[in-house]
């Protein structure tokens, strides 16, 4: 852990190099993603950012979230059952939209054009070429280039024609006041558009998964305060990081970095996550009553340094408020999921993860 977190933490000595990251040409953009940038620009961009992710401006969004829930959940429980995947996707996508500036887009359409983006053929980071042939590369360009294209057209553009005559307080409205291109703004969207979906929608299945793997925290989190049960989702996502591996490309040796330029660095989250140096006693089991920071108790599972996750404590937030819905709603496993693993995320999949549900007119 220690070594990790000095090596994403050595600023300037590394660059990114997940998420194909290193593919990407920089001539196509004046600023780069966020989630693809470094360097001194990249840090002052975050630092803006942040107060979009801070404690006390999600509160503001906690009634939507409840609300958001509310609406996915009602018809399940009538219905009897449901997919948790489909749900915890619409539920992801309906608020990271919300925060983005895409609220007034068709949810599940949205959602379909997110999740057909990243239909991908698989990647080895470990490799120069990727593991991709050049015919890889190019039914990656195509199957892309038509749900991005569809995602320009029926969602971001129209939310930036609004937010120009009208701003508001969300991440399209600050893009633009500091003069982000149609084609930034874009790739913005789409970095915390598919951050918000992809990873959390995962965790979110996680979670429902443990918690009924371990009956004695399951009946903790049902009865706890908010507090206690977001240090079960701490312990939970330190022990299940949605993503497993973080690459770093080194640029320079420096304290923290002792790597020669151009080494591409694996940091293995699962791993340090388990260090028993830092996570006693039992690192691999679960015990949200570690002596630890709130903000150590989730490990590298947001990352660290210039690249940690911004939107670490809406992840936590929108997972307790979907799966507290859930629990409220006598929401039980029918059928575990089946569970891959996306290489381009570097992440688990959690699929075809039935639910049933009390009869709706049940107390």
């Amino acid at each position: 852990m220690a070594e990790s977190q000095a090596l994403l933490r050595a600023k300037l000595a590394t660059t990114q190099a997940g998420f194909t990251a290193e593919r990407i040409p920089a001539r196509l953009f004046a600023r780069r993603p966020i989630l693809m940038d470094d360097g001194a620009d990249h840090q002052e961009h975050r630092r803006q950012l942040v107060r979009f992710f801070s404690p006390r401006a999600l509160e503001a969004h906690r009634v939507f979230m409840e609300r958001a829930a509310a609406d996915l959940i009602d018809p399940a429980r009538h219905a009897g059952t449901a997919q948790l995947d489909d749900l915890a996707l619409l539920f992801s996508v309906r608020v990271a939209a919300e925060i983005v500036g895409l609220g007034g887009t068709d949810t599940a359409a949205l959602a379909r054009r997110l999740e057909a983006f990243f239909q991908q053929p698989p990647v080895d980071h470990t490799r120069d070429d990727y593991g991709r042939t050049n015919k890889d590369w190019a039914r990656a360009a195509r199957d892309a280039l038509v749900p991005l294209a569809e995602f320009y057209w029926n969602d971001v553009r129209p939310a930036i024609r609004a937010r120009r005559s009208r701003p508001a307080d969300d991440i399209i409205s600050f893009l633009l006041e500091r003069g982000y291109r149609p084609r930034e703004i874009l790739m913005e969207c789409l970095t915390y558009g598919t951050a918000g979906m992809v990873t959390t929608r995962e965790f979110i299945s996680m979670v429902m998964l443990r918690l009924h793997e371990t009956p004695e925290i399951l009946a903790r989190y049902r009865t706890a305060p908010v507090a206690e049960r977001t240090a079960i989702l701490s312990e939970i996502i330190r022990l299940e990081p949605p993503v497993a591996h973080l690459y770093r490309r080194a640029q320079t040796e420096a304290p923290g970095c002792p790597y020669p330029p151009g080494t591409l660095i694996d940091i293995d989250v699962r791993a340090s996550n388990q260090d028993p140096r830092v996570f006693t006693p039992s690192p691999s089991k679960m015990c949200p009553e570690r002596d630890l920071k709130a903000a150590e108790r989730t490990g590298l599972s947001f990352g660290d340094g210039a690249h940690r996750c911004p939107g670490s404590s809406l992840a936590l937030m929108e997972t307790d408020v979907l799966i507290t819905a859930l629990l409220r709603a006598g929401a039980t496993i029918t059928v575990r999921p089946r569970r891959d693993f996306d290489t381009l995320v570097q992440g688990y999949q959690l699929r075809d993860f039935t639910l049933s549900f009390a009869p709706a007119d049940a107390p």
